[in-house]
């Protein structure tokens, strides 16, 4: 379940394909450099202290953070939005024509009290998994969870899988979430150093674990979907920001907005690739061939 980060801009192996497709999940390690890491822990360790004073966003009953639309809140954070390293598997499972539809920042220090039962255990995607009808479900997205802190032991809020199980629409669970209820067999906490990265299928059951230890839990997740599918980001007031002039044109396209796109949903459908960003980026390096059936327009 564990690989070692592949160059820049290489498409994913086969191997990482067909792991993925068994297990739902990878974990890729050594992903973002130690400046990578100083930068966004600060810049969400900031946001999380700016959270908690008078006037600010409020953190959860536990003093914990939950912060929506990562790179509004954050546009020091931009960068994890196409990292080399780690977009790579997006691009070779979704394809160019993608943006990020939702994203977040979290901070989970420790709890002090012992919390009550509750299920966690969820699939992405919310009213996707009611309203689509087939049987697995399809993927649609595909999330990057950065880890920005030491999560290398279990009991540290670690994100918790079973996998295998994105080609299962239900998993056996308690008639109320509060209802005390044994994890499901199988369950994995996984451990990660700073630096090291998830990427999960929207459909893989997961959860978060609580954080009784004495390790403050730091992470940027990222969403990354069609472009065809409606975001859930607040991005719409990004291009009127000083720091937009400073985002690159696949950044850009991955907030919603393709600088030499129309802004109809033809655009949105893909059916200009040459004037999407990540197109034009990909064929630059050659690398839209029939090897990755996502990336032929």
């Amino acid at each position: 379940m564990t690989q070692v980060q592949a160059p820049a801009w290489a498409p994913m192996t086969a191997d990482e394909r067909a792991q993925f497709d068994r297990d739902g999940f990878l974990v890729v390690r050594g992903v973002l450099s130690p400046s990578e890491i100083e930068i966004a822990r600060n810049a969400v360790l900031g946001a999380f202290e700016r959270a908690g004073q008078p006037g600010g966003h409020g953190l959860g009953s536990t003093g914990a953070l939950h912060q929506l639309s990562a790179v509004t809140s954050l546009p020091e954070l931009a960068f994890l939005l196409d990292h080399p390293v780690a977009f790579r598997y997006i691009w070779s499972l979704l394809g160019w024509n993608v943006h990020v539809y939702h994203s977040h920042i979290d901070v989970h220090p420790q709890i002090h009290e012992q919390q009550k039962e509750w299920w966690h255990w969820h699939q992405d995607g919310g009213r996707q998994n009611r309203e689509i009808e087939t049987d697995p479900r399809p993927t649609l997205s595909v999330k990057l969870a950065y880890w920005l802190s030491d999560v290398s032991e279990t009991g540290r809020g670690n994100f918790t899988v079973l996998p295998g199980s994105h080609k299962t629409n239900w998993l056996p669970g308690p008639p109320t979430r509060g209802t005390p209820w044994p994890q499901p067999e199988g369950a994995l906490q996984i451990t990660a150093n700073p630096g090291d990265l998830v990427v999960f299928d929207r459909r893989l059951w997961h959860a978060r674990s609580d954080n009784y230890s004495d390790v403050t839990r730091v992470g940027a997740f990222f969403g990354y979907t069609f472009r065809w599918i409606a975001g859930r980001d607040e991005v719409a007031d990004l291009p009127n920001t000083p720091e937009w002039a400073g985002f690159n044109d696949v950044q850009k396209q991955l907030l919603g907005h393709c600088p030499q796109g129309d802004g109809s949903g033809d655009h949105a459908w893909g059916h200009y690739p040459e004037t999407t960003p990540l197109y034009g980026a990909l064929k630059e390096r050659g690398l839209l061939d029939s090897s990755i059936p996502a990336l032929i327009p």
